[in-house]
């Protein structure tokens, strides 16, 4: 209950922090983040494999 009363207050401009909303952006920036990285290892993945089927013995 304390943290509601310590964001209540950061919300009402009466304490420094982030805000509700900062705080749902970040995090939703974070969860975008987690995507990308994990679509980029899978794109990495990807090319090595196909890079190894277009070897010097299949060209």
């Amino acid at each position: 209950m304390r943290r509601w009363v310590i964001q209540a207050q950061i919300d009402g401009g009466q304490r420094q922090g982030a805000t509700s909303e900062e705080l749902a952006e970040i995090k939703r920036l974070k969860a975008q983040v987690h995507r990308l990285e994990e679509d980029n290892e899978i794109l990495r993945r990807a090319s090595l494999f196909f890079a190894g089927e277009l070897g010097p013995r299949n060209r």
